[in-house]
């Protein structure tokens, strides 16, 4: 079975964004980009999950995405992305993305089957992540302490 992993940054008392939906603290705090952890992680990983307000503030952040795909494949690569909304978003361009409603569960052999071998990464979406929980497909949550 693909596991489901969520992977993410949250504060010690529990925010994964603050307080205006924002992860710009998580970008604050210096990063060592020569430690091969990303290109480790991201390597394992086959397909994407994101939350609505995660894939917005991602197209706030970086609006080239609606553009072209470039930006998204530095970030994400070739990887398909479901992104679980209730409402109508826009679309990066040129990129896998399939806009989903509803309960996690009968999306997840989708989601899984364009992950063969591969981790599916919830990106983000803290209430998302725990509907994956509920439906007993969350495999696992990696905890990184970073300090802000």
């Amino acid at each position: 079975m693909t596991k489901v992993q969520y992977f993410t940054a949250a504060s010690l008392d529990g925010f994964i964004a603050d307080e205006h939906n924002s992860l710009d603290w998580l970008f604050e705090v210096p990063h060592d980009g020569d430690d091969g952890s990303w290109d480790e992680f991201i390597g394992g990983v086959g397909a994407l999950v994101f939350g609505a307000t995660t894939y917005e503030w991602m197209l706030g952040q970086f609006p080239e995405m609606l553009s072209g795909p470039e930006k998204w494949r530095e970030f994400y690569g070739e990887r398909p992305a479901w992104v679980f909304t209730h409402r109508e978003l826009p679309r990066a361009a040129g990129v896998g993305i399939h806009f989903v409603a509803g309960e996690v569960g009968p999306v997840h052999a989708e989601i899984a089957a364009a992950a063969p071998g591969r981790k599916v990464w919830i990106v983000g979406g803290g209430d998302l992540a725990g509907q994956f929980d509920d439906a007993g497909l969350l495999g696992e949550i990696p905890v990184h302490l970073t300090p802000v």
